[in-house]
């Protein structure tokens, strides 16, 4: 079987007390979170760096102590497994711009509204432990 693996982030900032997420549309559609593929010997944290500022344009800080990895079959390569790796990572003062070849649109959302755009399970959960990582980590 063949693997593929990508690395992202939950990105966030706060605005009057409230925190709200960065949520990307792909060009093919659905809504995410920042993320591409590892190039060379990049590490993960390098792969989620470049790839966020790749895709929106901020250079955020990464979190440490968040780390949520998911796995799948490639719907359209049933025989290759997909790992990603999401950080969750923080910005301020920084001007949201979408890489035009990859990304429709970027949303800034709190929590709620950004729950309900993900589309997939697994991205629902990664959304909603690094809300909880948050709350908890005070």
């Amino acid at each position: 079987m063949a693997r593929e693996k990508s690395c992202g982030a939950i990105a966030f900032t706060c605005l009057n007390g409230v925190r709200y997420y960065v949520i990307v549309q792909q060009i093919d559609g659905h809504h995410g979170f920042p993320k591409g593929h590892v190039e060379g010997d990049e590490s993960e944290i390098m792969t989620a760096m470049r790839e966020i500022k790749e895709e929106t344009g901020l250079e955020p800080k990464i979190m440490h102590g968040f780390r949520y990895e998911d796995s799948y079959l490639l719907p359209n390569k049933a025989d290759t497994l997909k790992q990603v790796i999401y950080f969750l990572a923080e910005y301020s003062n920084q001007i949201l711009v979408p890489q035009a070849s990859e990304i429709k649109q970027i949303e800034l959302l709190p929590y709620d509204e950004a729950y309900q755009r993900l589309e997939y399970y697994s991205l629902k959960r990664a959304l909603h432990l690094a809300e909880h990582f948050l709350q908890t980590s005070k």
